[in-house]
């Protein structure tokens, strides 16, 4: 157990002190053998880019990146209030 929150620590640590992540949003979840990353970024780029990183710095873990995009476009309608 203490391992698993170790390298659950260590990812987090990683998420937000790397200079190229500096990511506070994501969550790391262990699920039986595998690390599952979610969350939501502003751009698939961002995404890959964090995958990328974690999965090089941790070649020997399974890593599944399940971070969504966030939808941050100007509205299409104009919203009525009443």
């Amino acid at each position: 157990m203490t391992h698993q929150i170790d390298l659950e620590a260590e990812i987090q640590r990683l998420l937000t002190e790397h200079d190229r992540i500096a990511e506070q949003g994501i969550t790391v979840q262990r699920r039986e053998n595998v690390v599952v990353l979610g969350g939501e970024v502003e751009s698939a780029q961002r995404r890959d880019e964090i995958c990328r990183q974690i999965t090089s710095h941790f070649p020997e873990i399974e890593i599944t990146c399940d971070i969504g995009i966030t939808r941050a476009q100007a509205p299409s309608e104009v919203e009525e209030i009443s």
